[in-house]
Parts: C-alpha cells; sequence; structure tokens
C-alpha cells in the first residue's frame, strides 16, 4: 500500500473505475486537458481520452442534465461540480429527474449517477466556494449522498458509489485534499454505502461527525482522553442512507451525545440526528443533545472563516458542558 493523499485516492479510483468499466464516463468543467481544479482527475485525460474525460462547458445543470441522459442510455457518468456553491442551478435537476429516475419508471431505467462536489471551507476560497448545505440532498429521498473524511474511506466511498445503482452525491471536503496522508490499497476495494465508522471506542460521551469535522471532533476526544473521559467517535461516512443502528447504539452506550458539523445550525443534519437519538435512547440519555455546528449566516470570507467553523475549542468546551451536566 502506498501513502497518499486524498485527492491522490480519489484521483486513483476514478482511474480505476474508467479501466474497470467501458461505460463509466467523467464530465465537468476542466476536468480534462487541465486535470480538474483541485487536480482530481490530473493524468486521466491524456490516458483516457477526451471522449471519456470530458471538458464541458460552465453550466452545472447542463452538466448533472447530460449525466442523467448518459444513465439512461447505460452509462455510468461521474460529474464534477467544482464547489458546492456552484450546485444551485443543478438543483433541478438533481432533486426532480435524478432522485426520481427509477421510481418514475418503476425501475425501467437505470440512475447509476455520481456527482463530485467539493465542498466546506478551511481552504480561504472567495464566496461562493466554502458552502456545506448536505442536508439539502439528504433531505431528498432517492439520492445517496456521502463524504470521507481520509484518502482510504475517499477512495473506497468512491468506487461503491460507481457501483450504485442509486445516484450518489460525492461530498469532497476540500480541505482534507492533502492535509493528510493515509495508506491505501492500490487496487479495487468498496466501502459500503450506509455503514458509519468508529473511530474511537470509548465508554463517556458519543461524538458524532463527518467529513472535514471528523478530525477536529478527534482532536478534542484525544484532548479529554487525558483527563479521563473516554469519546466514542462516528465518522457517519453516508449521511443518506444513515446508519442508524451505530448512532442509536452508541447513544444508549455512552448516555451522551456531541453532534459536530461545518453546515449552519438551523435544519442541519444535526437536527435530525438529535431527533433520531430522541425516538429511540432518550431514556438512555444523561444530558441533552449538544450540537457545534456554524452559524445560520451565509459563509462568510476568509477574515472571518476561523470564526464561523468549530474549531477544537468548541466541540471541547460542548464536551465539558455535556459531561458536566
Amino acid at each position: 500500500m502506498k501513502e497518499i493523499t486524498m485527492v491522490q485516492a480519489i484521483c486513483d479510483g476514478l482511474r480505476l473505475a474508467l479501466e474497470s468499466d467501458s461505460r463509466v464516463l467523467i464530465l465537468g468543467e476542466d476536468v480534462g486537458k487541465n486535470g480538474g481544479v483541485f487536480r482530481a482527475t490530473d493524468g486521466l485525460w491524456e490516458k483516457f481520452g477526451d471522449e471519456r474525460v470530458i471538458d464541458t462547458p460552465l453550466a452545472e445543470s447542463g452538466i448533472v442534465g447530460t449525466s442523467i441522459g448518459l444513465t439512461v442510455n447505460g452509462f455510468r457518468p461521474i460529474a464534477e461540480v467544482q464547489f458546492m456553491g456552484f450546485i444551485y442551478p443543478a438543483v433541478e435537476q438533481i432533486v426532480s429527474h435524478a432522485a426520481r429516475l427509477r421510481t418514475r419508471t418503476q425501475g425501467a431505467y437505470p440512475a447509476s449517477l455520481v456527482v463530485r462536489i467539493p465542498y466546506g471551507g478551511g481552504i480561504r476560497a472567495p464566496e461562493l466556494h466554502c458552502d456545506s448545505t448536505e442536508s439539502l440532498f439528504v433531505h431528498v429521498p432517492g439520492l445517496k449522498v456521502v463524504t470521507p473524511s481520509t484518502p482510504r474511506e475517499a477512495k473506497g466511498l468512491l468506487l461503491a458509489a460507481v457501483q450504485d445503482p442509486d445516484p450518489v452525491l460525492f461530498l469532497e471536503p476540500m480541505q482534507l485534499y492533502r492535509s493528510i496522508k493515509e495508506e491505501v490499497p492500490e487496487g479495487w476495494f468498496e466501502i459500503p454505502i450506509g455503514q458509519a465508522r468508529k473511530v474511537l471506542d470509548g465508554e463517556d460521551i458519543t461524538l458524532i461527525s463527518w467529513g472535514t469535522m471528523v478530525p477536529v471532533a478527534e482532536k478534542a476526544a484525544r484532548e479529554w482522553e487525558k483527563k479521563g473521559v473516554f469519546c466514542d467517535l462516528i465518522d457517519l461516512r453516508s449521511l443518506s442512507p444513515l446508519d442508524e443502528e451505530t448512532i442509536i447504539a452508541s447513544a444508549k452506550k455512552t448516555g451522551r451525545v456531541v453532534i459536530v458539523h461545518e453546515a449552519p445550525r438551523t435544519l442541519g443534519l444535526g437536527a435530525e440526528l438529535t431527533a433520531l437519538i430522541n425516538e429511540h435512547a432518550f431514556l438512555y440519555l444523561e444530558a441533552p443533545v449538544a450540537r457545534v455546528t456554524g452559524y445560520d449566516v451565509p459563509v462568510p470570507m476568509f477574515a472571518l472563516e476561523d470564526d464561523f467553523r468549530p474549531d477544537v475549542q468548541r466541540v471541547s468546551e460542548s464536551i465539558r458542558q455535556v459531561v458536566s451536566f
């Protein structure tokens, strides 16, 4: 196994997908000759040609709409939208068509479509580049939504998404593209969609997070280990469908829960997780479920970015409040 970054792991997964199945196509803005804005498709255009790695116009609705047409005709497109802040012109195609295709046709037409979307802050990007609006899509029946937090998770989840019969939104945390390295298997392997990952095993409090916030939550948990408080840290990986069994079992085990996400607080996925825990583990709780989130404002320019995003200090303080409740 080689030690590589997340963006390298994604590129390797895309290469394997293209090699293994002639129906797989990649399309998006600058994914071809330039290798993508983050170089996630670097070298693929040279290897597979412009009929399989396709540069498109700057039109997100066209990228996703074309991908829907391709999947109806038997292809397995992997579309890239450069930033989550650019996804909104394609929402109509995703919600009204991709998500409903299999239901509308009673399974007669496939919907094997992956939309890769870099998301989240931490890279000092301009306005509209750093949105974290995953809950908009988790709310839509017919869509699957996944996000990795490590290079290995990125490759395994991506390859699983390519094989999935449903449309999958593959959210890529931009801050983690090159910030960590990890040993990643060189061949094909899949991480099942719908299964969470246990990062740390503890008895005192449950931390639930995903994507960029997983390393933040882990650092806070490690600090509390030194004080004798041991956290059960869950990386959701799959935001839709949720691994409800793992979430509920952990909440029952520890009796205390903190949820950490970068997205704004109101109607974020943390609210749904809180409701889920209250419905199935309320009598086990020793304290109210706490949320550490972004604020209910547009993502600010980079001078204020660190004030907007949850950090180790905010997570650690929330742990203190819940443990001492």
